[in-house]
C-alpha cells in the first residue's frame, strides 16, 4: 500500500481516538495510551508502513513539542510545589533502586546475570539507558540481548500504563473524600482572587498572540538547552559518567518563568497547539514500536517477561516501604515508582485520564490536578532522565 503523509496521519489518528473511546468508556480502567500502544504495535505487524510516524510528519516536531509542552508544563506549578516535591524524588529513586536489587539478586539466580545486566537500565525507563545497553550487547555479539534491550523498554509500557491508571484513580477517590470533607464553600460574590505581582508584568492582550505565546515558550526552551549543554560539557571535563537532561533543566526555568511572569499560565492552550503538540509527541514515544516484530518479541519472550515481572515486583516492594517511612500512600507511592515504565508524556495523559474519569467538577479536577500531575511529572523526569541515564552508563561497562 502506498502511504503518503495524509494517509499515514489518519492511520495515527484512528488508532489514538480508538484509544480514547475505550478509555472514556472504561473510565480510565483501560488507559488510552495502553490501547493505542496496542493497535500501533498491530499495526506495525500489518498495515502500517514502518516509517508511518516519520511519513506523517509528525516525527519531524516531536523534539520541539517536548521543550514546549515541559515548559508549559512547568509553569503550571510553583517553586514551592517544585521544592515540596523531594519525598517524589526519593520514592522514583526507591523505584528505580528495587528494579535493580531484586534483578541483580534473585533475577541473576533464575535469569542469568548477563540477561539482568542487559535488561535492567531499559527497565529503569530511558531511551538512552536502552540504546546504551543494545550496543554494549551488540559490541559483544550478543545478539539476542542487543534485541532485549530495546524490547524491555518498548514493552514495560504495557505493565505500566494499566497498573497505574487503577492506581491513580484509587488515589484521586481517597483525595477526594478528602476534599469534601474540608472544602469549605464561599457564598456567590464573596470570592477574592489576589493576584501575586510577577516581577515582568504581563504583554498586553492585543500583543500576546499565539507567536507571543509559543516564543516565549520555546525560548526558555533554547536557554535550557544552552544551559544543559553548557553544564554537560563542564561535567564531561571531570570524567564523571553523568549528564543533565536538558527536559530537566526546561521543567525547572518552567517554573521560574512562571513564577516571575515571562510564562502564562497554560501557554500552549491560549496558543491553541496544545492538541498538536501532544499528538505528535505521543505519535513519536508509539514510534518506538516498529523494531518489535513477533520473531523477535518470539526469540526473547522468557526473558523479557522475566526482566519485566521480577523487577516490577521489586519497584513496588521498595516504593511501599519508602512510601509508608515518607508518609505517602501506597497507590501513589506505586504510581510514583511506576513512571520508570513510561516516563513523559504517558504520565501526563494517565493522570489527566484518571482525573477526567472522577470528576467533572472544575474545582474538584483542578484540586487533583494540583496534587498529582507535579508528582507523577517530578517522578519521571527522577527516574527516566536521570537515574536510568546514570545506571546504563554503569551497567554498560559490567557486561
Amino acid at each position: 500500500m502506498n502511504v503518503d503523509f495524509i494517509l499515514a496521519l489518519v492511520f495515527i489518528l484512528i488508532a489514538m481516538v480508538i484509544g480514547e473511546i475505550v478509555s472514556n468508556m472504561t473510565k480510565a480502567f483501560v488507559p488510552s495510551v495502553f490501547v493505542t500502544a496496542v493497535l500501533f504495535l498491530v499495526g506495525y505487524w500489518t498495515i502500517f508502513p514502518q516509517d508511518v510516524v516519520t511519513v506523517s510528519s509528525l516525527g519531524g516536531i516531536a523534539n520541539l513539542s517536548m521543550y514546549l509542552l515541559i515548559a508549559h508544563m512547568g509553569s503550571m506549578m510553583n517553586t514551592k510545589e517544585l521544592m515540596a516535591q523531594w519525598k517524589t524524588v526519593l520514592i522514583s529513586l526507591a523505584g528505580v533502586f528495587g528494579i535493580v536489587i531484586i534483578l541483580m539478586t534473585v533475577g541473576s539466580v533464575i535469569l542469568g546475570r548477563e540477561t539482568v545486566i542487559t535488561g535492567a537500565p531499559p527497565l529503569t525507563g530511558g531511551i538512552v539507558a536502552a540504546i546504551l545497553m543494545q550496543e554494549a550487547a551488540a559490541a559483544k555479539g550478543m545478539e539476542l540481548l542487543s534485541i532485549l534491550a530495546i524490547l524491555v523498554y518498548v514493552a514495560q509500557g504495557f505493565v505500566g500504563y494499566p497498573i497505574t491508571a487503577v492506581l491513580l484513580k484509587k488515589e484521586g477517590k481517597r483525595l477526594l473524600a478528602n476534599y469534601d470533607k474540608n472544602h469549605v464553600v464561599v457564598p456567590a460574590g464573596e470570592e477574592k482572587v489576589v493576584e501575586k505581582k510577577k516581577l515582568i508584568p504581563p504583554v498586553p492582550k492585543k500583543y500576546n498572540t499565539t507567536y507571543m505565546l509559543l516564543l516565549k515558550l520555546i525560548v526558555v526552551g533554547l536557554v535550557a538547552n544552552r544551559f544543559a549543554g553548557f553544564v554537560n560539557g563542564l561535567i564531561v571535563g571531570t570524567g564523571l559518567n553523568f549528564s543533565i537532561h536538558p527536559l530537566v533543566v526546561t521543567l525547572v526555568l518552567g517554573v521560574i518563568a512562571g513564577e516571575i511572569g515571562l510564562l502564562d499560565k497554560e501557554a500552549l492552550t491560549k496558543a491553541n497547539s496544545f492538541g498538536l503538540t501532544m499528538t505528535a509527541l505521543m505519535a513519536f514515544i508509539f514510534d518506538g514500536l516498529k523494531n518489535a516484530t513477533p520473531e523477535m518479541l518470539l526469540q526473547v519472550a522468557g526473558p523479557l517477561f522475566g526482566v519485566i515481572v521480577i523487577g516490577v515486583v521489586g519497584l513496588i516492594l521498595l516504593c511501599i516501604i519508602v512510601g509508608k517511612i515518607l508518609g505517602e500512600s501506597i497507590p501513589m507511592a506505586i504510581s510514583i515508582g511506576m513512571n520508570a515504565l513510561y516516563g513523559f508524556p504517558p504520565n501526563y495523559i494517565l493522570t489527566e485520564e484518571a482525573i477526567k474519569a472522577l470528576t467533572e467538577d472544575e474545582g474538584e479536577k483542578a484540586y487533583l490536578t494540583s496534587i498529582l500531575m507535579p508528582k507523577m511529572l517530578v517522578g519521571g523526569f527522577t527516574s527516566v532522565t536521570i537515574a536510568s541515564v546514570i545506571i546504563g552508563g554503569i551497567f554498560a561497562g559490567m557486561l
